[in-house]
């Protein structure tokens, strides 16, 4: 039988004691609501955006701005979004790497004796701190055409810790699988399956260590980054095991169709312009003869098939015949609706002749451009391309041009400190090329032109 202290003891422990959930006295504590974990996503587009119908007016401050073109249909988001502008990387200077370097901020060239390098991009620093709660720390989506969609090198927006990018799935059914579809596997398969990763996981790094010692300094680097593959595996692996008992969430979609190609994609017309033409056929001058063309859109296989057929009456070529041709593919939406440029007179023409071969006719017309060289030199008229001068001066006037004209400077002897004016005023978007042949560098423009002297 207990005295009275032993009982007194027991008491005061029992009392002393708060309800605490860690030590089972659930019952009694209060009910926790767990917060759904936070999420965060970042887009990019390829080829970015115009300034006319994407940024608001800068002077607009406040939530009463106006929402430019391209926002429009975010209108009743207004007031749950912010627009940031400004912001530039002045270490980039290349028109479509955007996607490369907009989530890292890098300076590609804060490697000595490299001409790139980049860093870890922000979804990968706010995984480490979001993904802990989710089932998968982080998701990169591509589309299938990423390698023609004007990103830049490494076609990733994400990049790990190393600076390398990082793959994404390119698949919308591939990608509901992942998020949605259980896996059959029974789960103590799925589990001897994770430990035998393990066992091989930890082979590969026992055998790494011990070639560890004597390595060169770049080898060491190279190793290094080989251990960190290996932890970014054994991460994955540790979330694997984490979530393996757990069904995935029901999908709120019906599974995509296989080719699937968004949202019926544009409609556009295709057409030819001949822009130059000399041919001998026949032991004659030929003029230009085109029979037939296609264009075929694939996941990277895009490409343009001209046929061209001999003139009548021409049924055998004769030593020395030739072609010599420049044709440009020209692409128009199919009316109006479906262009988001800042052309009004563009627009008003798809408004009046959708779906008409008057576009195309209009473009061939109005882009027979006619320059004019003060200083420098024309060396073709469409697209544009003009070499400097010895004091790397070019100037032009040129007659004629619809749109935007792509105009291009050859013989650049650095890639910066320069500037082209239209009309006195400055163009802000560019792209820079290097020719390793001529060691020099080559700038392209997109002039605004309206059927007048630019």
């Amino acid at each position: 039988m207990k005295n009275r202290r032993h009982f007194l003891r027991g008491s005061s422990a029992l009392i002393a004691l708060p309800a605490l959930e860690s030590l089972g006295f659930k019952a009694f504590a209060a009910p926790k609501v767990a917060a759904p974990p936070k999420r965060m996503v970042f887009l990019g587009f390829g080829w970015g955006v115009t300034n006319e119908t994407w940024f608001p007016d800068a002077k607009q401050t406040g939530a009463d701005y106006t929402l430019p073109e391209g926002l429009a249909p975010l209108a009743r988001h207004k007031a749950d979004f912010t627009v940031i502008q400004g912001c530039s990387n002045k270490y980039a200077n290349e028109a479509h790497w955007g996607s490369t370097f907009w989530l890292t901020g890098a300076n590609r060239y804060a490697l000595p004796g490299q001409s790139f390098a980049n860093s870890i991009s922000a979804d990968q620093v706010a995984m480490a701190h979001l993904g802990q709660e989710t089932r998968y720390a982080s998701i990169q989506l591509n589309s299938p055409d990423v390698a023609t969609s004007g990103h830049g090198p490494g076609l990733s927006l994400a990049w790990d810790l190393r600076g390398k990018p990082l793959a994404g799935i390119d698949d919308p059914v591939a990608a509901f699988h992942r998020l949605f579809s259980d896996d059959s596997t029974p789960l103590s398969e799925r589990q001897s399956m994770l430990a035998q990763k393990r066992s091989v996981l930890d082979a590969v790094l026992s055998d790494a260590k011990r070639v560890q010692r004597g390595l060169t300094t770049t080898d060491t680097d190279k190793l290094d980054e080989y251990f960190q593959s290996i932890r970014d595996i054994e991460v994955r692996l540790g979330k694997d095991e984490q979530w393996l008992g757990v069904p995935k969430a029901g999908a709120a979609i019906p599974e995509p169709k296989s080719g699937l190609a968004g949202k019926a994609e544009i409609q556009v017309m295709y057409d030819l312009i001949v822009r130059s033409w000399r041919a001998m056929l026949g032991g004659k001058p030929a003029a230009p003869h085109v029979s037939t063309f296609c264009t075929e859109w694939g996941k990277g296989n895009h490409k343009t098939t001209v046929e061209l057929s001999p003139p009548p009456g021409l049924t055998e070529l004769q030593p020395g015949d030739f072609v010599e041709a420049e044709l440009e593919l020209v692409v128009f939406p199919a009316d109006a609706a479906d262009y988001y440029g800042p052309d009004n007179a563009l627009r008003d023409l798809l408004t009046r002749e959708a779906d008409t071969w008057r576009p195309v006719h209009r473009e061939a017309k109005g882009n027979g451009l006619q320059p004019i060289a003060k200083y420098g030199r024309i060396t073709k008229n469409y697209p544009l391309i003009i070499a400097v001068d010895d004091e790397q001066r070019a100037q032009v006037t040129v007659k004629g041009g619809l749109g935007h004209v792509p105009v291009v400077l050859t013989g650049l002897k650095s890639p910066g400190g320069h500037r082209i004016f239209v009309n006195d005023q400055p163009l802000t978007h560019w792209q820079t090329d290097y020719d390793a042949a001529s060691g020099t560098w080559t700038r392209t423009y997109n002039v605004p032109v309206d059927d007048g002297e630019t």
